[in-house]
C-alpha cells in the first residue's frame, strides 16, 4: 500500500528518483515507526509522515517523523553525531549527561549548554541556556580583550532580556535540532541562503527529560537564553536555574530568542 509520505525535492535529489519512487510506493518504508523528533509511534499508512535525511561526512541515514513534528528535509550533522544517532536507534547509545559542552562553529569557543523548563506567562517552557567557559572575543581580536559574547549575539538578532516575564521574540532562520528524542544541535542560517549550519553541536546527543521533550513538541519551539561567562553558572535544579536567569537579566547580562524545532 502506498505510504502517506512527504518527500522534499532536496531529499529526492539526494537519494535519487529510483529510491524515492520506491519509498513513495511503500517498498522500503516501514508502516509504523518511532518519530525521529518526538519519539512517539507513527504510522505512514494512517498519517502524514516526513522523510528526514541525516547526512554526515561519510554516512547518510534516512529517518521518519510525523509531518506535524518536522518537515521533510536534509539535516547536515557531523559524522560523530550521525554515528551517535545510529547507536541510539539500535539501542547502543549509553547514558548522557544533563548538560554538555561543545565548540561553536564560528569562533571555536567552548560553550556550555543546559536544558531546563522555565515558567513564563503561567506555562512551563522548554529552554536551553548557553554560557561559554571563558570570554568570547571577536574574530581577529587580540587575546585578553573585552568579552563580546553578548554584542555578537545581539548582532545576530538575539534580544536583550531584562526580565523573564514574557516569551522572547522568534529569531528568523535559527532552530533547534531535536532528533531521535535527543538534542543534537542549535542551527543558524547558512551563508547565501544555503542549508542551515550548526552554531552549536553536542559532542554526543544530549538527553533531555520527557517533560522537556513533551513541552517542546507541544509548542514546537524552544527558548534560548545566553549570558557571558560567570553570569548564570551550572545550576543543578530548575528553580536555581530560574533564579540565576532572573539575576542575569536584572544585571543586563542576558539575551534570549525563541527558536522553532528544526525545519525552518
Amino acid at each position: 500500500m502506498p505510504r502517506m509520505l512527504d518527500l522534499s525535492d532536496d531529499v529526492r535529489a539526494e537519494i535519487g528518483d529510483e529510491e524515492a519512487d520506491r519509498l513513495l510506493a511503500g517498498d522500503n518504508t516501514p508502516g509504523s515507526y518511532d518519530c525521529t523528533s518526538c519519539r512517539t509511534p507513527g504510522d505512514a499508512e494512517q498519517e502524514r509522515t516526513s522523510t528526514v535525511l541525516f547526512v554526515g561526512e561519510e554516512t547518510a541515514v534516512l529517518a521518519f517523523a510525523h509531518s506535524s513534528c518536522l518537515p521533510s528535509q536534509i539535516v547536515t550533522v557531523s559524522e560523530e553525531q550521525l554515528q551517535g544517532a545510529v547507536r541510539s536507534i539500535t539501542g547502543d547509545d549509553g547514558e548522557a549527561a544533563p548538560d554538555a559542552t561543545a565548540e561553536a562553529a564560528p569562533s571555536q569557543a567552548v560553550l556550555g549548554v543546559t536544558s531546563g523548563l522555565v515558567l513564563i506567562e503561567g506555562e512551563l517552557r522548554p529552554a536551553l541556556v548557553v554560557e561559554p567557559t571563558g570570554p568570547i572575543a571577536r574574530p581577529g581580536a587580540a587575546p585578553g580583550g573585552s568579552d563580546d559574547f553578548l554584542p555578537l549575539l545581539m548582532e545576530q538578532g538575539f534580544a536583550p532580556a531584562t526580565s523573564l516575564d514574557s516569551v522572547p521574540p522568534v529569531l528568523p532562520g535559527w532552530s533547534v535540532l531535536l532528533a531521535m528524542g535527543q538534542l543534537h544541535a542549535i542551527l543558524q542560517p547558512g551563508t547565501g541562503g544555503g542549508s542551515p549550519v550548526a552554531w552549536w553541536q553536542a559532542h554526543h546527543p544530549l538527553q533531555v527529560t520527557e517533560d522537556w521533550r513533551t513541552a517542546a513538541n507541544k509548542t514546537q519551539s524552544v527558548l534560548l537564553f545566553a549570558g557571558p561567562v560567570g553570569s548564570i553558572g551550572r545550576q543543578p535544579r530548575e528553580d536555581m536555574l530560574r533564579s540565576a536567569l532572573d539575576k542575569a537579566a536584572t544585571h543586563g547580562r542576558l539575551v534570549a530568542a525563541t527558536m522553532p524545532l528544526a525545519g525552518t
